[in-house]
């Protein structure tokens, strides 16, 4: 055998155990299980994602299944109970799924339309309610979204807290509760059963269209909100985008498909990735536990408070 010749199997006998590798997940896979956030409507949850379940099943070659969970906390106990393969999670309930069972990893995190990866809370109210500011919500009803939600809950309740202002019912608020979603709390407000709530939002682009991205903007698109009904009297800091996540025990081979397939979704297939996040955004950027640190400690302090 010339050397040509040589040289071409010691290159085939390096490439064949790579290729090997990067497919021996699909002997321990039968089925990639995908859970959906509760906070808007079962139906419209599984149209938005139907495009994108039939490309990532091709992609991938085994069937995927998709599972809409009543709430966060559904597809957090999803994973602790290796139920559940990936999910698109907010950043608090990614943080409290990480110190639940250190069984998730973030893949890739959405980027908005200047290439940040962060996102703001936002209080909403009906334009003629005559509420202007927080102040002025002194002595009216307020919804939160899910105790998971970063921008629902976690971010507006700990700024609201150093406010100095207390959320037992009647102290400053009239009522304080939990709407089950960021869209039902919208809606909740249009019907006047509460006087605000917190969502999520780019906060980027026109107002007048519910941002580039978000509940607001997903309400406006489907017909279900006119943005000259409200205002927005808060918004928040920043706060990191939540991530693509995958649980931790799935092969690397597998964890490295999804990847890939995510941060090609964008540019490949941009229709399917403007359904499935909610508005206009850049893509994707590979994403890192180091990202969510703050939201950790966070939810840890949080938790310790609540313990007490």
């Amino acid at each position: 055998m010339d050397r040509r010749g040589i040289i071409s199997l010691i290159l085939a006998s390096m490439i064949a155990p790579e290729l090997a590798f990067a497919q021996d997940w699909k002997a321990q896979v039968t089925e990639f299980r995908i859970g959906l956030l509760g906070g808007e409507n079962t139906q419209d949850r599984l149209k938005r994602y139907d495009a994108f379940q039939k490309l990532l099943q091709e992609k991938l070659g085994i069937p995927v299944k998709i599972f809409p969970a009543a709430d966060y906390a559904g597809v957090m106990q999803g994973f602790a109970a290796g139920q559940l393969d990936a999910t698109e999670f907010s950043p608090s309930a990614f943080a409290g799924t990480w110190l639940d069972c250190h069984c998730v990893e973030p893949v890739v995190v959405p980027q908005e339309k200047d290439g940040s990866i962060f996102y703001i809370a936002a209080m909403v109210v009906r334009k003629d309610s005559g509420i202007k500011s927080i102040d002025d919500m002194k002595g009216h009803s307020l919804a939160f979204t899910d105790p998971n939600s970063a921008s629902g809950y976690l971010v507006p309740s700990v700024t609201l807290r150093a406010k100095g202002i207390d959320l037992t019912d009647g102290k400053y608020f009239t009522r304080v509760g939990f709407s089950g979603g960021h869209e039902q709390g919208v809606v909740a407000v249009l019907n006047r059963q509460y006087d605000a709530c917190v969502v999520w939002t780019s906060g980027l682009g026109d107002q007048s269209t519910g941002f580039t991205r978000g509940v607001l903007r997903s309400m406006v698109d489907k017909g279900m909100l006119k943005m000259d009904d409200v205002n927005v009297i808060w918004r928040s800091d920043k706060v990191p985008n939540g991530p693509w996540t995958v649980r931790s025990a799935l092969p690397a081979g597998l964890k490295q498909a999804f990847r890939e397939f995510m941060l090609d979704l964008p540019v490949s297939h941009k229709d399917i990735y403007d359904q499935v996040e909610q508005g206009t955004g850049a893509g994707y950027q590979e994403a890192t536990l180091d990202v969510y640190k703050d939201m950790i400690a966070l939810r840890e302090t949080e938790r310790r408070v609540n313990r007490q």
